[in-house]
């Protein structure tokens, strides 16, 4: 046999004319694909020479005799065995069991998880009848009457064990609607389980996990990357909100160090507590202490990384504990006479003008100077408008399959109104705002009416009859309605028009008129 690629200037006839050429010739056509092209057409043919030789050259010589023939050659693989072998690839390489079967039921089409799963290594099974196979219980036939199966739970003995899976299974229909075939997918129950564990368990933050694209954002994350497999002290400073723990954790995982990320924020944590939670207690050493004793952060954190946030926070007392700690590289806990060796790199952060701080003798000028050997600055979100749009579409992609509503985008003046805002509370803020916008937004893309923010709702709130804080067991989608109906209720309450009332609310006469129409409070 020989497969030839022919390419003419495209006429009628062509597939005519090369047919009765070589049936003269006595060689036999077993597939042909024509592909038009840019006022060509490409002729994939495979020959069949029957039983007598016939040369290469002999070939080419019948067949250049047209005259609008561009280009003949010959070619190892046809186009559609191309798109079978990749296909072939495909299933072959993805983790489910895949099978096919034509309109009477019998097997098509079977990967290689399948024949492992189903132990059927063999290639006589293609064919086959699939009740002969004696596959598991499928609901694959049902399909051939135009049936519909997702996620249909079902399971089989493997030996002496009990196995669990899912299968889809779809009706193959052609242009009319005639169903020709079937096809099911079966999953693994295990491998769903561990899957969705992965995805719940907290992944590890990177540097591509810095979500922004302004040239002082990156600077900071270029030295960042630079720096973080050094054992030197990193200070980050930035206004609260901008992200200061997220750099942490990405420096953290640059280094490559193997030990935990544990951090305490400074500021939170009582000063009496603070020295017994960054370096631990032996039994007793004071009232409330537990028996055996506890582990101070430093030891939790092992060869890992110790973040103290907020430091410009921490008393003076600590400071010096600290200070003497990144001298000596060991700690002492409370209550006992021994010193214990450390390995923890420590990164600091604040908010705080630690220069100012050091003047007003509220943070230890030696302390200072240990601290700031490799300052890293994040700018806060108002010097930043560029990364606006980009976190506000992260973290509604984020939502959009937590709340299952498919948010696609901010529409231009929901943008224009993002990006208008001061941001006080930086990217914490953005999310939260964000959030709400998700929540309240009824359709796939949000407007400017749902971006409220927080000086809006403050101002909205003061009209809002008081509700108790207690969970009232409903669910959010509902508590949410509810809180809706209270603001459009007090708002139409105070002012006289309706477009008074959306001013308040910070949306348009149209949003709130929809809004009225959801809540049945259209008069």
């Amino acid at each position: 046999m020989s497969k030839l690629h022919l390419n003419f200037k495209d006429r009628v006839g062509i597939v005519s004319d090369i047919s009765s050429q070589l049936a003269r010739n006595g060689l036999n056509i077993l597939t042909m694909e024509v592909v038009q092209k840019e006022g060509c057409a490409h002729l994939f043919i495979e020959i069949d020479h029957g039983d007598k030789p016939c040369p290469r050259e002999n070939i080419l010589k019948m067949l250049a005799c047209f005259n609008d023939l561009l280009e003949i050659q010959f070619i190892s693989v046809m186009p559609h065995e191309k798109q079978e072998n990749l296909l072939r690839i495909v299933l072959d390489n993805i983790d489910e069991s895949v099978i096919a079967i034509d309109g009477s039921g019998c097997l098509t089409l079977i990967n290689s998880i399948a024949r492992s799963n189903f132990k059927c290594q063999t290639d006589d099974i293609i064919g086959k009848h699939i009740r002969e196979l004696h596959f598991p219980d499928s609901p694959i036939l049902d399909c051939l009457h135009g049936k519909r199966f997702n996620n249909v739970k079902k399971s089989m003995l493997h030996g002496k064990k009990r196995l669990q899976y899912f299968v889809t299974a779809r009706p193959i229909m052609d242009d009319s609607g005639d169903v020709l075939g079937a096809i099911e997918i079966v999953k693994d129950a295990q491998e769903i389980k561990s899957l969705a564990k992965t995805m719940c368990e907290p992944d590890e933050i990177g540097f591509s996990d810095i979500i922004g694209t302004s040239a002082a954002l990156r600077q900071a994350v270029g030295i960042a990357e630079k720096i973080a497999a050094t054992e030197a002290i990193i200070t980050i400073r930035g206004e609260s909100g901008t992200g200061k723990d997220l750099l942490a954790q990405a420096i953290h995982t640059g280094s490559g160090r193997g030990g935990q990320f544990v951090t305490i924020n400074c500021a939170a944590v009582p000063e009496t507590l603070l020295e017994s939670e960054l370096f631990g207690y032996v039994g007793g050493a004071f009232s409330g202490a537990r028996k055996q004793g506890r582990p101070g952060l430093f030891e939790i954190a092992g060869d890992g990384t110790v973040f103290l946030d907020e430091i410009g926070e921490m008393p003076l007392t600590a400071q010096a504990k600290i200070l003497r700690l990144i001298q000596s590289r060991r700690i002492r806990r409370l209550g006992d006479g021994r010193e214990i060796p450390v390995n923890a790199r420590i990164i600091t952060a604040t908010n705080r003008n630690l220069e100012e701080l050091v003047g007003k003798h509220l943070f230890r000028e030696d302390l200072y100077y240990r601290i700031n050997v490799l300052p890293l600055h994040i700018p806060p979100l108002r010097e930043r408008p560029e990364d606006i749009p980009i976190l506000a579409e992260h973290f509604l992609f984020q939502l959009s399959s937590r709340l299952g509503k498919g948010l696609l985008s901010f529409d231009a003046q929901a943008q224009k109104r993002l990006i208008q805002h001061h941001w006080p509370g930086n990217v914490r803020e953005l999310k939260n705002v964000v959030e709400r916008a998700a929540i309240l937004s009824e359709s796939t893309t949000i407007g400017a009416d749902s971006i409220l923010l927080v000086h809006e709702l403050g101002r909205s709130h003061k009209a809002v009859p008081p509700t108790s804080p207690e969970f009232s067991g409903e669910p959010l989608r509902v508590a949410i309605d509810r809180y809706e109906r209270g603001l459009l209720l007090a708002a139409l309450k105070e002012k006289k028009s309706l477009r008074q009332a959306a001013k308040t609310l910070g949306i348009s006469h149209t949003a709130l008129r929809n809004k009225l129409q959801k809540h049945h409070l259209e008069s």
